[in-house]
């Protein structure tokens, strides 16, 4: 048994990159090292403890890791810094070498985090803790808390998908969860916490469930089924995974809300088949389609990536139109960049990096116009909105039940409560709608 008393008020400062997911497993990380005496540190106060929960989806996700390791080591040169997550995974030895690293710990070491600080010393080497994801079939439920009036419930890990531009299966491993009883525990309980919206979360949500007799259309019936004033949300899911019967669902559901995040990648058949993506754009365009006729003020948010191997010219301009076609209200644009071990690399036809900003130019553009329109053919709708404790300058910001952002005059006591709101003119300042009436 493991004697913990030596962590007892010792200070911890947390600092996460990347995902949902990466925040509500910083979320259970904290409240592990809480039970065991840490604290969290306050502004101005020295941390003796730093944990870094990285990314590393692209390279220059895993610059910005660099960065925050280099910026919490000056200014806490007397803490000992933790670095996991999934840099920490696929690279655990570059990260060792950064000056003021003394604890690397992979994927499925992070939540063990108490058992390796014991002993640590900041004057130490940097020690590394790291096992293979391959193997692994334990699922660590997580959901974050803390300062976040909207909490992210992680219901699955792993990805079975091995695109070929993808190292998420090598950083986290196969897909896996809980099953939906567990799940929905876990929901009640952040919902007993104060919890009035639930992200649901994870590395492929619809995958929830494969290897048992389960399924995410069954995790959504149960969590709908639950007697709560609270709203539910679906992030990123795989339009093949998507399925008609669970647009369907949550058009006629009262907690679940109308707001998808769907992976296209691509709107070139060509270029999707090069990332062994297992459905084609007319599939997409389905369900896009089936979601407006059935939820027609839905909010659809896509993500899209530019550049990859194989992209030519023609296959750009081919992706650019057919996603302009789409009755989508926003896009998520991602360059592409090289990553270690993966297929994408054996494909001939490289684009440069000036070519690749000039297509993220041309969708972020694209996304802009896209992102207005929605908002604009919701002016003067009522809708009801969740207060977020977020503040910019002297407004402070919420979400309608469709994912559309609105501000109002600042009113505290109105965080992590819901209204009735009308929609008013577009703030272009803060990229969101004035409320006109409440």
């Amino acid at each position: 048994m493991i004697d913990h008393s030596v962590f007892n008020n010792k200070k911890v400062l947390f600092h996460t990159l990347g995902c949902k997911l990466n925040f509500a497993e910083t979320s259970t990380i904290g409240k592990l090292m809480r039970e065991e005496g840490f604290v969290k540190v306050k502004a101005g106060e020295q941390a003796d403890v730093c944990v870094i929960n990285t990314c590393s989806v692209t390279d220059v996700a895993d610059r910005k890791c660099r960065q925050v390791i280099g910026k919490l080591h000056r200014q806490h040169p007397k803490a000992i810094i933790v670095v996991t997550g999934c840099y920490a995974q696929l690279k655990p030895e570059e990260i060792a070498k950064i000056e003021g690293v003394n604890l690397v710990l992979g994927a499925n070491e992070k939540f063990s985090i108490l058992e390796y600080l014991r002993g640590i010393e900041k004057d130490d080497e940097a020690v590394i803790h790291h096992g293979s994801v391959k193997k692994v079939r334990e699922f660590k439920p997580s959901c974050s808390r803390d300062d976040r009036t909207r909490y992210f419930l992680k219901v699955q890990d792993g990805c079975d998908y091995y695109c070929t531009y993808c190292t998420i299966p090598m950083a986290r491993g196969r897909s896996r969860s809980a099953n939906v009883a567990e799940t929905v525990a876990m929901a009640e309980a952040a919902i007993r916490d104060g919890a009035r919206e639930i992200v649901l979360t994870g590395v492929n949500i619809g995958d929830f469930g494969k290897y048992s007799d389960e399924s995410f259309f069954d995790l959504v019936k149960a969590l709908d089924n639950i007697n709560a004033d609270v709203r539910f949300r679906i992030s990123s899911i795989e339009p093949n995974l998507l399925s008609d019967e669970i647009i369907t669902f949550v058009a006629e559901s009262k907690r679940i809300m109308p707001h998808f995040h769907i992976p296209l990648q691509s709107g070139s058949n060509e270029v999707l088949n090069l990332m062994k993506k297992k459905y084609n754009r007319e599939l997409f365009a389905h369900r896009v389609e089936k979601i407006k006729s059935v939820l027609p003020h839905a909010f659809i948010g896509v993500d899209v990536i530019v550049g990859v191997h194989g992209e030519t010219t023609e296959a750009f301009e081919d992706s650019c139109k057919f996603i302009d076609s789409l009755d989508v209200s926003q896009l998520h644009v991602f360059t592409y960049s090289e990553r270690a071990g993966t297929k994408m690399l054996d494909i001939e036809h490289h684009n440069s990096a000036a070519e690749k900003k000039r297509r993220s130019d041309i969708l972020h553009q694209l996304s802009d116009k896209k992102t207005k329109k929605f908002y604009q053919q919701n002016i003067n709708s009522i809708y009801p909105v969740l207060w977020e404790s977020r503040i910019h300058d002297d407004s402070m910001i919420g979400f309608t039940s469709n994912y559309i952002k609105v501000e109002k005059p600042i009113d505290r006591s109105l965080i992590n409560t819901v209204e009735m709101v009308k929609l008013g003119s577009w703030n272009e300042k803060i990229s969101a709608l004035r409320i006109i009436n409440t």
